[in-house]
């Protein structure tokens, strides 16, 4: 059985003091959490003072939203795997959308980011998704399988379960519009089948898959019914903490 895994991308917003407001907030309103695991992926600054945090809620980790591939060097502007898991960071967004479109970063950047994480002790959250035109154009399998094999190019079998995928169709990033639970459960299900050829199926039934695509309560519970999908990379809608709180009460719910 895979544990649902809900994530919090808050991409350059909240600042420090930000940061622990709203978790002091998000703390209060969530409750105890126990069948799901919560990340919260703040920007750098915030890092040291959640992970102090979040020690009383066991179920909620700490992520972050990029790092480069070398362990150290001349790269200014960069943060290695060490550096984060030495402030006991859990998980690392690699290969997001706007780092694909906005910082140039292509499949084999992904894959030398996604390898590294795993070589610092960390668990990459893999994005993969298609764009407005890619889908129109019904290139939707081709771009998926083309993200995913050459992300996971070299990976290492025994770390392959280690390793979360997030389908984020580009299309339905900040837009409103989401894929409805139908879509997004036909494009998890490839996505699995994908992961099945290239690490056999016992390995595929491991990997969890989320979805991340304008998440927000009022479909969350749907989404997460889905036998494919194991739970969002939730971006606009989890800068609220109360509404990030409804997103885990919703998928608690499709869990009862």
């Amino acid at each position: 059985m895979r544990k649902k895994i809900l994530a919090a991308n808050w991409k350059m917003n909240l600042t420090h003091s930000e940061a622990l407001s709203y978790f002091e907030t998000f703390l209060s309103e969530i409750g105890q959490v126990n069948d799901l695991e919560v990340v919260i992926i703040p920007p750098f600054t915030a890092i040291p003072a959640l992970v102090l945090a979040s020690e009383k809620m066991p179920a909620i980790r700490i992520g972050a939203q990029n790092m480069h591939w070398e362990k150290s060097g001349a790269f200014t502007g960069e943060v290695s795997g060490a550096m984060l898991r030495a402030l006991y960071v859990k998980y690392v967004i690699v290969g997001h959308s706007e780092r694909r479109m906005l910082f140039g970063e292509t499949d084999e950047i992904v894959n030398r980011k996604t390898k590294a994480a795993l070589e610092a002790g960390l668990r990459p959250i893999l994005c993969v998704g298609e764009t407005l035109q890619e889908r129109d154009s019904n290139l939707i399998e081709k771009v998926l399988r083309k993200q995913i094999s050459e992300g996971l190019e070299d990976v290492a079998p025994k770390d392959q379960p280690e390793i979360v995928v997030a389908y984020e169709p580009i299309w339905a990033i900040g837009t409103g519009r989401t894929a409805n639970p139908a879509e997004a459960e036909q494009a998890h299900a490839f996505i699995r089948s994908v992961l099945s050829e290239l690490c056999g199926a016992p390995t595929a039934d491991r990997i969890r898959i989320q979805y991340g695509g304008s998440v927000k309560p009022e479909n969350a519970e749907d989404l997460m019914r889905q036998k494919n999908i194991d739970g969002a990379l939730v971006g606009g809608a989890s800068l609220d903490p109360r509404s990030f709180a409804r997103i885990i009460w919703r998928t608690e719910a499709a869990l009862s």
